[in-house]
């Protein structure tokens, strides 16, 4: 580009040159318009304005980024259920156990008691997500093997069904802080849905806002070749005027000055294109390497069948009823009135109602009587009691008294089935009911952290009311730039047309004698920037129903973008 000014530039001076010396009444040479190549374009690609912001959806990483916080949005409502799910767990073991003894009462044999025990106690544990109640449910079993002197029933096989419940009475009754926990992950992914939506409406605004500039650098480059073929035409009319004496020199030389501005003029528009380009290829496409980077892009504008301008209280209701971002402040306002509820809450003392219910079983194998046991201990002293019996003429008590298997109820006898039933007959029952309570003193903490909370919540309100005010204020200047762009449009088309006519006009006086080369110059001028205004004006049409449908939050259904896909 350098050089095409440069030698623009020693045209005019050697046209000057000539002009002064009357020994040089040649014409300037006039320098033809060479554009230089597009760095990097190997071919052509035509695109439509839905084509570029589908593509500009796929494939911005904002958009990828905001969809993927969705999807853990929604994770994180899965998380706070799981607070809710039962837990199954439970213990067990196996147990020898060599316990000696010094007394006969210990049931020993040989000086030691042997236990052998399998024990097994599987629990089920949770929360409830209504009225904040905790449950612990466990079963209970063994099987016992005993060898002391004293067993009615060996071996046994103890069973206990048990089910405890924790109940708050005032404190986390209604709302504590996995419920609260669960309501805030709902309202998040509420939130976040929302944050998804405004985000695809500022992306797809951007690609709107780019295409239009890709349009406008276009068709300026289109008009200031224009601009170069009329003075190359003025050119060479001036030259056969010329060279037939109805026409000085110094009027070509005018013409080439005219041209030389002209030519710089589409070098800067041909930089203009290329970075318009560029802007919106950087939007759509994936990576760099992707092919169209080496494709000129042409755009293709429909024609405008928008509906007519809203009113500004229709516009001020539509903003204030679907803006994302509005939505998303008042979840979060709602979000913080949870915290403050939640904190609040954390202030009232703790009082919890506790139950207990169980029911226990039991069966065994009978041990046959040895005369061992309580019986070898006391037969001696009832040997003597019945001969003094017999001696004062009063019956005598029976051996058999002594005998353990004679205390065993029939329900008890059996195998671990017996105990199973003897669970479920509920012959032996335990029931408690009692009461918790905790009244922390002063309760700074709690009192503290519920202030903050309180004023976190007001904070919201005030930062969502600053919101609305900045959405009113957005909504007003983006109607008022809709409807003067509107006016300046149709304005400047009608005065693209005038000045073509004016130029039409002084090119007729020009060739009929009555006007001069300045004259039909500033013509020309006024042509290419009355069409300059009208390509620009058009550009920000485009650009301010994109913004006033991004303020109304109007843009997913102009642009029929669904936002499910």
């Amino acid at each position: 580009m350098k050089k095409l000014l440069v030698l623009s530039v020693f045209a005019v001076t050697a046209a000057v040159a000539q002009q002064s010396s009357p020994e040089s009444p040649s014409l300037p040479p006039a320098v033809p318009l060479q554009i230089a190549p597009r760095i990097g374009i190997t071919s052509e690609v035509q695109l439509t304005l839905p084509d570029v912001i589908r593509a500009v959806l796929a494939n911005n990483r904002d958009v990828e980024v905001s969809r993927l916080s969705l999807a853990k949005a929604s994770s994180g409502v899965t998380s706070a259920k799981g607070y809710f799910d039962p837990v199954i767990g439970g213990t067990g073991y196996k147990l020898r156990q060599v316990t000696p003894q010094a007394s006969s009462l210990g049931g020993a044999v040989n000086g030691a008691v042997e236990q052998d025990e399998i024990f097994a106690d599987p629990q089920v544990s949770g929360s409830s997500p209504w009225l904040g109640t905790n449950y612990t449910l466990d079963f209970s079993s063994a099987k016992i093997n005993n060898n002391s002197s004293f067993n009615a029933l060996n071996p046994t096989y103890p069973t206990a069904a048990t089910l405890n419940l924790t109940q708050p009475l005032w404190r986390g009754l209604f709302f504590d802080q996995n419920r609260e926990r669960l309501l805030v992950a709902r309202k998040g992914v509420r939130q976040t849905d929302e944050q998804f939506r405004q985000s695809v409406i500022t992306i797809a605004t951007q690609a709107i806002r780019a295409y239009w500039e890709l349009e406008y650098a276009l068709r300026n480059l289109d008009v200031q070749i224009e601009a170069v073929h009329l003075a190359e035409q003025q050119d060479a009319s001036n030259r056969r005027q010329v060279e037939q004496g109805t026409q000085a020199v110094v009027d070509v030389i005018q013409t080439q000055t005219q041209l030389s501005n002209y030519q710089q003029n589409v070098f800067s528009a041909q930089q203009t294109l290329t970075q318009a380009e560029n802007t919106l290829k950087a939007l759509m496409l994936p990576n760099r390497n992707d092919p169209l980077w080496n494709a000129a892009l042409k755009t293709s504008i429909a024609p405008d069948e928008s509906a007519p301008v809203p009113t500004l209280q229709e516009a001020l209701h539509q903003a204030l009823a679907e803006r994302p971002d509005l939505k998303a402040g008042e979840i979060g306002v709602q979000i913080s009135e949870l915290d403050a509820k939640l904190a609040k809450e954390q202030t009232k003392p703790q009082v919890n109602l506790t139950a207990q219910v169980g029911v226990q079983g039991l069966a065994g194998e009978v041990v046959p009587s040895t005369g061992g046991g309580f019986g070898a201990i006391f037969a001696p002293i009832l040997n003597q009691i019945n001969e003094l019996s017999t001696l004062a003429g009063i019956p005598q008590i029976p051996a058999s008294a002594l005998s353990s298997t004679s205390t065993v109820p029939d329900f008890f006898v059996g195998g671990y089935g017996q105990s199973l039933q003897t669970l479920r007959d509920g012959r032996f029952p335990t029931v408690k009911i009692g009461v918790q309570v905790s009244l922390p003193i002063g309760n700074r903490t709690a009192r503290a952290q519920a202030a903050i909370a309180t004023i976190n919540q007001k904070q919201t309100i005030t930062q969502q009311q600053q919101l609305e005010m900045a959405v009113e204020s957005d909504v007003r200047n983006t109607l008022q730039s809709l409807m003067n762009s509107d006016l300046i449009q149709n304005t400047a088309h009608r005065a693209a047309e005038l000045a073509q006519q004016q130029y039409d006009s002084e090119q007729r006086q020009f060739k009929a004698g009555t006007s001069s080369v300045f004259l039909v110059l500033q013509r020309q001028n006024e042509l290419i920037t009355a069409k300059l205004r009208e390509i620009r004006a058009t550009a920000d049409r485009g650009e301010a129903q994109a913004d006033f449908d991004r303020a109304t939050a109007n843009t997913l259904h102009r642009q029929n973008i669904d936002i499910t896909k």
